[in-house]
C-alpha cells in the first residue's frame, strides 16, 4: 500500500514495536528481522526528508542523513536490571555535529509508550550546566522572549527531564527564576500521539515545528561557547 494512503491506518511501526514489546527476546527479533530492516529503511527514508526541510534554516544539517542521526534499537544493558535487549522505540538526533555531543540539538521519539518531538540539552556536564545557568538568568529577558514566542508555545509548551527539588547550591532559594535553575535537562517538548505518524507528510510537519525552537537552540549553544573571564 502506497504512502498516501497510510493515513487511513496506523503507522506499521507501532504494530511492529508492540509485538516486539510482547516478545523482547533475541529469537523473535531475528525470526522478525527482515520486517524490522523494512521499517528502518522507511525510518531512514522518513528522517532524511525531515532533514531536508531543516536543512533549508540550518544549512550546517546538510551533512546528516537520516541513518547517521538515528539511534541503534539494541539496548546496552551493562549497567540496566533491565536486560530486555531491544528498545520498544525508534529515535533519531539531529545536530551537525551528530549524535554523540553535549551540545543543544533537536530529538525525536516514536515509541510504544510516548511519542514526541524534543529540543534543548539533555544532561549536560555539571559545569555546563551551571554556565547555562547563569547565561539564562543573566539574559532573561532574552530567554523569556525565546521559549515564550507565541508560534514556539502552540506545540512546546512543556519543559522535559528532570528537576531538581530545590534550587541549586548558591542560589536564593526564593529566587524568581527557581522554576528555570532548578532544571537538570534545558529542553522543551512536543508531545504527539500515534496519529500524528499516520499523516503521509509527518517529517515536514515535524521540521517545521522543530525549527520554530530553533531560537532556543542557538542560545544554548552560544551560551555553551561563549568564553568566561
Amino acid at each position: 500500500m502506497g504512502r498516501s494512503k497510510m493515513n487511513a491506518m496506523q503507522n506499521p511501526l507501532f504494530d511492529f514495536l508492540t509485538r516486539l514489546g510482547a516478545n523482547n527476546n533475541r529469537p523473535w527479533f531475528q525470526e522478525h528481522k527482515s520486517e524490522f530492516d523494512a521499517l528502518r529503511e522507511q525510518w531512514y527514508a522518513d528522517l532524511d526528508r525531515l532533514i531536508a526541510v531543516m536543512t533549508t534554516e540550518i544549512p550546517e544539517l546538510a551533512s546528516q542523513t537520516g541513518r547517521t542521526a538515528s539511534y541503534r534499537i539494541y539496548r546496552d544493558t551493562r549497567f540496566s536490571l533491565d536486560k530486555t535487549p531491544y528498545k520498544t522505540y525508534f529515535s533519531a538526533l539531529i545536530s551537525p555535529w551528530g549524535r554523540k555531543l553535549d551540545r543543544a540539538a533537536y530529538y525525536i521519539h516514536v515509541g510504544i509508550e510516548d511519542c514526541g518531538l524534543y529540543t534543548g540539552i539533555w544532561n549536560p556536564p555539571s559545569p555546563m550546566l551551571r554556565k547555562l545557568r547563569h547565561a539564562m538568568i543573566d539574559n532573561i529577558d532574552e530567554f523569556e522572549e525565546i521559549i515564550n514566542n507565541p508560534a514556539l508555545k502552540e506545540y512546546f509548551h512543556d519543559w522535559a527531564g528532570d528537576r531538581l527539588k530545590t534550587v541549586p547550591k548558591g542560589w536564593d532559594r526564593n529566587h524568581p527564576y527557581a522554576h528555570l535553575l532548578r532544571l537538570k535537562d534545558i529542553g522543551l517538548v512536543n508531545t504527539i500521539g500515534r496519529d500524528f505518524f499516520n499523516n503521509p507528510d509527518w517529517p515536514e510537519v515535524a521540521a517545521r515545528r522543530l525549527l520554530l525552537t530553533r531560537p532556543l537552540v542557538d542560545f544554548l549553544n552560544y551560551s555553551i561557547d561563549e568564553e568566561t573571564f
